[in-house]
């Protein structure tokens, strides 16, 4: 379902998003195993799932309406000029630096350190794994206040790190279609101002083969207000901020978000394919 659509999307669309639902005992831990059971070949979770279908609005117009300290995220148009996104190494040699610098523009940071990156290809035959990624269809938030932190410590060295943490620090995804608009299978983000960080998400540790990080899963709310921007071209960005140092409630502390099937897609789009960088952005 969706309404009023026309060449800049419909004012809202609907789509179906994965939520998770935690054990009734609080005192349990949730994990998931990022890498498949030797015996089972499952990717273990001691938690449940459940869809909802929820309404999104479409920002196409309205861009304005959010920014990274009040919503957590930011559109904003920035044309690069790497554009093959091929293999790793190009993109690590070409696209890394430009980023670095149009994110210091962009949030007037003193440093930026990127720290990996995602293509996601979507392939409705194909199933989501490492070098074969596919858009995830359920809320999250990339990292924990926790594994933010933990974050600088591992990426940067140990010299550096302790004073680096002692001003504001933020880690930041920059989200870009490449190759054509993303009609297909969009980036759905919500606006932090309508979450509520204590009831609305839970730690989810993530097993690693030979290491631990930490996520937040994302529990459904009725007051969450979700939003999207309809066709963001590969000229077009959003900065998704997934940590703040700053959290005394002045600022957006991260951004749940997720991929969904928009029925306001054009029949024959081609399938999304994107690619998102996670930085740690620093301020003087």
């Amino acid at each position: 379902m969706s309404s009023t659509t026309n060449e800049t999307g419909p004012n809202t669309t609907t789509g179906v998003v994965s939520f998770v639902v935690p054990p009734e005992d609080k005192s349990v831990k949730l994990f998931a195993m990022t890498y498949p059971d030797p015996v089972t070949g499952e990717r273990k979770k001691n938690y449940q799932r459940e869809d909802k279908q929820i309404i999104i609005e479409n920002l196409r117009g309205k861009e304005d309406s959010v920014s990274l300290d009040t919503a957590g995220f930011q559109f904003f148009h920035a044309p690069v000029t790497h554009k093959t996104f091929s293999n790793d190494e190009e993109i690590q040699r070409e696209y890394y630096p430009e980023s670095v610098e149009l994110i210091k523009k962009l949030t007037g940071a003193s440093r930026v350190e990127i720290f990996d990156h995602t293509v996601r290809r979507r392939n409705p035959e194909q199933v989501d794994a490492p070098g074969n990624r596919q858009p995830a269809p359920q809320a999250h938030v990339d990292q924990s206040a926790a594994a933010a932190v933990a974050r600088v410590h591992r990426h940067l060295p140990e010299s550096e790190a302790p004073e680096l943490l002692k001003k504001r620090f933020q880690i930041i995804n920059l989200w870009r279609p490449i190759s054509h608009p993303a009609w297909d299978w969009p980036l759905a983000l919500c606006d932090y101002r309508s979450v509520n960080p204590e009831n609305d998400t839970v730690p989810v540790a993530l097993l690693f083969p030979h290491r631990k990080g930490e996520t937040l899963g994302v529990k459904y709310s009725p007051n969450q207000k979700w939003k999207y921007l309809y066709g963001m071209t590969s000229d077009e960005i959003v900065l998704i901020k997934c940590a703040d140092s700053i959290q005394d409630g002045s600022v957006a502390v991260f951004t749940p978000h997720t991929a969904f099937e928009d029925p306001a897609t054009p029949k024959g789009s081609p399938f999304r394919q994107s690619i998102e960088l996670r930085a740690l952005v620093f301020y003087d």
